[in-house]
């Protein structure tokens, strides 16, 4: 049996993690796919491979190669094109397709949050918000931003950001978990008035969320792309094992099916395009 992991998340390492250890399943195969767009990934257990597959009909080609049994989706909430390439691919090989998706993070009281459909559309809200602006999105989709002259952004991101991107920057290379002290003093230091952030989910990157309510200060939350329809949806590592191990182990059922050995909730909305 094979399992290949599109990963490159803190949660596609762990379920990795968990694949590998016990009870697991008596010769099954894990591999873990990343993209190849940070440097120095951190690495999961297992076989690893880098780099794309040349989009849904060579993920296809791989899995029929590889014998893989089942395909896991487990790539960054934001990660619209590679969701969509799983789900055409794992069709066109009919091979059963789980996502692990972390659930995204809710507003609290005391939170002044302004939802945006796109990084575009955060963008025009920026200059009514503030002028000075801590933009946590990733160095990819700097160019949404390039033309707001009048503002500065504090850009952090894992590898420095390439052009287009916006002319008053300073950039800080720095990965998560962060802490909220770090946060409350990031904020301060840089005297940041606004913040904006993907809804990307999960415990290392929510401590901007904390500190920003503390300090009053408006946030722009890009919504995240929905899972592309009828795909079987789990939020946590430990749910996707049980199911791997149900499905796998010989339940016999077919993800997305009422014979499912475990049930979760299913993308909805339409099928992204690619």
């Amino acid at each position: 049996m094979h399992v290949l992991i599109l990963g490159g998340t803190t949660e596609a390492r762990h379920l990795a993690e968990l694949l590998h250890g016990p009870p697991g399943l008596p010769g099954l195969a894990v591999t873990s796919s990343l993209a190849g767009r940070v440097a120095s990934p951190r690495l999961p257990v297992g076989q690893v491979r880098i780099g794309g597959f040349g989009g849904a009909d060579g993920l296809a080609d791989w899995l029929r190669a590889h014998r893989v049994d089942l395909l896991v989706d487990a790539t960054h909430p934001f990660a619209r094109t590679m969701s969509f390439h799983a789900a055409r691919a794992a069709a066109a090989a009919r091979v059963p397709l789980l996502a692990l998706r972390r659930p995204g993070w809710d507003p609290v009281e005391g939170d002044v949050w302004h939802e945006a459909g796109s990084l575009a559309e955060a963008a025009e809200l920026l200059p009514a918000l503030g002028r000075r602006v801590f933009l946590t999105t990733g160095r990819m989709g700097l160019a949404a931003f390039a033309d707001l002259d009048d503002l500065w952004f504090l850009v952090r991101s894992v590898d420095a950001p390439e052009a287009p991107h916006p002319a008053r920057m300073e950039v800080l290379l720095d990965r998560g978990p962060f802490t909220l002290e770090g946060e409350r003093a990031l904020l301060r230091d840089h005297a940041v008035d606004v913040v904006v952030t993907k809804d990307s989910g999960g415990a290392a990157t929510a401590p901007k969320l904390t500190a920003a309510r503390e300090a009053g200060l408006p946030v722009v939350v890009v919504r995240r792309p929905p899972v592309p329809e009828g795909v079987l949806v789990v939020a946590d590592p430990a749910a996707a094992t049980r199911w791997i191990t149900a499905y796998l182990g010989g339940a016999g059922a077919l993800p997305g099916t009422d014979r499912d050995p475990l049930r979760a909730p299913r993308g909805t909305g339409p099928t992204p395009s690619p």
